[in-house]
């Protein structure tokens, strides 16, 4: 485990919450948690797409970014938006921070973008960055659907439950055009799978029809913005495998072990077996290299990452040709299989499917 501090808790733990304009003993009270939170963690993630981070301004960002940048570790961030129309703009944000410190955009997408040639335009604007001494990077999960709260759907001005209590009474009307064109624009109500709550395994649309309600009426009336997680299909594969050739994107899960989305138990399985093997997106050693290596020199984890004398052995057996990703949308909490030995710190963590109970891993700590 190599940790990061969360720019949320930072926010919380200083007493900022969901200010937009914090007091400045409360900022530098941040600054001083996030310094002290560097001794042990390799940087500090943010998500600015969410609460709180979404009240952060670029004044409280390159603030945090020049105590990073000083520490000489890493800022990995969910973007403020993955629309299309405003990727730029939030990735012109980031590389702002970049100025100060090194920089990784986490599961980098255009949200409804389309082709190699808006792919393109994307990983110019990085190779550009890099050009003028940006350190950024960025990774990928292999799959067309994201996976979040369905709190992604509803304004800014409705996203917390409080905030969203008060306007179903007083603007219900405006928040239910906003969520119809949000959908919309998000490929339909037929796009989203909810992945928790009453309605797991279910699209929106399909529970619209069976309850026979508009789709924006059941967010509001039976779901609401803390209501439910899903999997969103927002992503088009042409443009994101392009992503994924570049030398400087890796691939990422952005997974966890319960949620209903394949990723979290097939991302490396699939990157092998589909990008590798079938699509021949990239050569076998190079896609090695974007889930070991990279990752590692990324986060400057220098004893990690390859095969060489005085390194941790780390090692997965494989023949590349018998792996499969198992997970699916309707399935997915399924191991991947063809993984043949797992081995941790030199010791046998799995083996021909079967785990051993010796526990060999560690919590990671930075160089310095």
């Amino acid at each position: 485990l190599a940790m990061f501090i969360g720019h949320g808790n930072l926010r919380n733990q200083a007493g900022i919450g969901l200010s937009r304009d914090p007091l400045p003993e409360d900022l530098q009270k941040m600054l001083e948690l996030l310094d002290a939170a560097l001794d042990y963690s390799f940087g500090m993630t943010t998500g600015l797409e969410y609460n709180p981070g979404l009240n952060a301004t670029t004044a409280e960002l390159r603030a945090l970014a020049g105590v990073v940048g000083r520490r000489d570790r890493l800022i990995m961030s969910h973007l403020r938006n993955e629309d299309d129309d405003r990727l730029e703009a939030s990735i012109a944000e980031l590389l702002e921070q970049g100025e100060a410190a090194r920089v990784h955009i986490s599961h980098l997408k255009s949200v409804y973008g389309k082709g190699a040639a808006r792919a393109e335009q994307i990983l110019r604007l990085l190779d550009q960055a890099r050009a003028s001494g940006i350190a950024i990077t960025a990774d990928m999960y292999p799959y067309s659907a994201s996976y979040t709260g369905i709190e992604i759907v509803f304004p800014v001005w409705a996203k917390t439950q409080a905030q969203f209590d008060e306007v179903r009474t007083t603007r219900r009307e405006e928040l239910a055009d906003y969520l119809r064109e949000r959908i919309r624009q998000r490929n339909g109500p037929e796009a989203t799978l909810l992945g928790t709550g009453p309605y797991r395994g279910k699209r929106l649309s399909e529970v619209a029809f069976e309850l026979e309600m508009p789709y924006e009426d059941v967010l509001i009336d039976l779901i609401g913005p803390q209501g439910a997680d899903g999997a969103y299909f927002v992503m088009d594969d042409e443009l994101q495998q392009r992503l994924f050739q570049h030398p400087f994107v890796g691939v990422c899960s952005d997974g966890s072990p319960g949620g209903f989305h394949p990723r979290g138990h097939g991302t490396f399985a699939r990157i092998i077996e589909t990008y590798v093997q079938q699509e021949r997106l990239l050569p076998l050693v190079e896609a090695i290299r974007k889930l070991t290596s990279f990752p590692a020199g990324i986060l400057g984890i220098s004893d990690r990452g390859v095969i060489d004398v005085g390194f941790a052995a780390d090692l997965l057996i494989f023949d590349a040709a018998k792996v499969r990703a198992t997970a699916d949308y309707l399935a997915p909490i399924s191991l991947a299989t063809g993984f043949d030995v797992v081995i941790v710190n030199g010791q046998i963590a799995r083996e021909e499917g079967r785990p051993n109970v010796a526990l060999a891993g560690q919590v990671l700590a930075p160089a310095d």
